[in-house]
């Protein structure tokens, strides 16, 4: 017989820096043994630093590239990143709906590393009411999660009871991304609604500056990871790990005179422990 693929279908913006965006994500889905399919949502004029333009795709073309991949592909998780309007938002709801989903992994992708704003002031509220249902797991740093409740959230403290009222809004599970917050570790917050599973993810800081993609990479390994067949604990579990390493390698090199992107591709024989 022959093998398949365990597949993912990433929905997101092209960075034409190559360290996040679509290109994060299917160095990602690849680095980890799936294939990746593609919808890409805007074109951005980016590099290490920073985004100097944004170019929507149309609505229609959005929900094209969906049922042209999914009619025929199919695919056994979804990742969903930046999303720039709510005629976007609309796009890809609609077109997911014609298929079953399994497993979508919504990264509320709202503010760049650099800072630059990504999503329209408008469309927070339809991400909300139309994304939030559908998605196994969501993932917002602390700024998206700021934008969100409308609370400064400036401690451990803060992230759990701000992943406490995200999970309210989210149909399953939520990853509240603290590499944001001041210090020298680094918290996640994981919380999902079975049996009130709370799992606080504690690293030390990776010195240096190669962290562009960082929350593209982690949402694509989460998806990738349930492609293969992991529940989404497990999934959450194995994509700190490797978006940790991804970091860690991604050090070693120099690209741009901005932020860098992590090193997708490190050597798995030297992969470093949570």
């Amino acid at each position: 017989m022959m093998k398949k693929y365990p597949r993912v279908l990433t929905i997101a913006g092209s960075d034409s820096g190559g360290g996040a965006g679509i290109q994060a994500d299917i160095k990602t889905i690849s680095a980890l043994g799936c294939y990746a399919t593609s919808v890409i949502t805007a074109i951005t004029a980016q590099n290490t630093l920073g985004v100097t333009a944004i170019h929507p795709v149309p609505a229609d073309i959005i929900e094209k590239q969906i049922d042209a991949v999914l009619s025929d592909i199919g695919t056994d998780a979804v990742k969903i990143g930046m999303l720039h309007s709510v005629e976007a938002i609309k796009a890809v709801k609609k077109g997911l709906d014609k298929y079953k989903i399994l497993y979508t992994v919504l990264d509320t992708v709202m503010v760049a590393a650099s800072g630059d704003r990504l999503i329209e002031e408008n469309a927070v509220d339809a991400l909300i009411k139309e994304l939030f249902p559908i998605a196994a797991v969501i993932t917002p740093n602390l700024e998206e999660a700021e934008v969100i409740l409308g609370e400064r959230i400036t401690s451990r403290d803060d992230m759990v009871r701000a992943a406490e009222r995200l999970l309210k809004l989210a149909s399953n599970a939520v990853l509240l991304k603290g590499g944001h917050l001041e210090g020298n570790k680094v918290f996640d917050v994981y919380m999902d609604k079975s049996g009130n599973n709370t799992v606080i993810y504690e690293n030390n800081k990776i010195p240096g500056n190669n962290i562009h993609g960082t929350g593209c990479t982690l949402s694509s390994a989460i998806a990738a990871f349930l492609a293969r067949g992991y529940d989404v604990t497990g999934a959450v579990k194995n994509a700190q790990r490797f978006t940790y390493n991804a970091i860690y390698h991604g050090k070693e090199f120099k690209t741009g005179n901005g932020r860098g992107p992590l090193n997708h591709f490190f050597d798995p024989r030297i992969l470093r422990e949570l």
